[in-house]
């Protein structure tokens, strides 16, 4: 039984989508040069930086939409679950990034890849979710739990497809604002389907402290610097490759 309403800061839900929408702009930038790699050091570079900027904004966009709800209790994170969701979002997109970005656009390997990278995505919702420590007991609505794996195998499908088969700026970023919507489709459905019972156990003080409400804002900044990072080193790879410097 859900014994409590969740109610969101809207401001972080809005920068959720912010998030989400920019480190899927920057990784379809990044994602055009895996077929054209010639070597699989430069192969492996070009995965590792296009899962990162995919991965780490999937994860970013689901912390921060964590730290947007209001749950009616205290929480507090494991900080070894809370890593590893975020380890395991950036391997589930460079698979998918691999698999696909080398599969020289055939069907099967867009359906492994983004079989794979959507499970990969669920699976860190859903370990970032049980990283949550409060005095609850949670558990999930059936038909909202397979909903939300379902937006997450078809986000993920649609995103592998989309990375290797747009090659306007324009049309990847139409394509990034969609991206967005669908991995907060999936996580917010994911958060729909929480079921909630108080046990009334104690928490710790640094439950409620500045550092923990301020969370949100804090990945948000850190995430936005880093892909703007990796947007600009996308771009001056081009303006390189235009005069055949690199």
């Amino acid at each position: 039984m859900n014994n409590t309403i969740i109610h969101y800061d809207l401001g972080l839900v809005a920068l959720s989508y912010v998030i989400a929408v920019l480190g899927s702009y920057t990784a379809l930038q990044l994602a055009i040069a895996i077929p054209q790699a010639e070597y699989r050091s430069t192969v492996l570079g070009w995965v590792a930086g296009a899962a990162v900027a995919l991965g780490g904004a999937i994860w970013s966009m689901h912390f921060i939409g964590m730290t947007a709800a209001s749950m009616g209790m205290p929480v507090a994170y494991d900080p070894f679950l809370t890593a590893l969701s975020l380890v395991i979002g950036i391997v589930a997109s460079g698979i998918g990034l691999l698999i696909v970005g080398r599969g020289e656009g055939r069907p099967a390997n867009l359906l492994v890849g983004g079989v794979l990278t959507g499970l990969g995505v669920a699976l860190m919702h859903y370990t970032g979710m049980a990283a949550m420590i409060m005095p609850a007991k949670i558990s999930y609505d059936t038909t909202l739990f397979v909903l939300s794996i379902v937006i997450a195998l078809v986000a993920a499908t649609a995103a592998l497809w989309l990375a290797f088969n747009l090659r306007g700026n324009l049309q990847r970023f139409g394509s990034a604002i969609v991206m967005g919507a669908a991995v907060c489709g999936m996580h917010y459905t994911g958060m729909y389907a929480l079921r909630m019972s108080h046990t009334g156990d104690a928490m710790p003080m640094t439950a409620d402290s500045w550092f923990a409400s301020s969370m949100g804002y804090l990945v948000f900044g850190v995430a936005a610097v880093f892909l703007l990072l990796l947007l600009f080193f996308s771009a001056w790879r081009s303006q390189r490759l235009a005069t055949n410097e690199f």
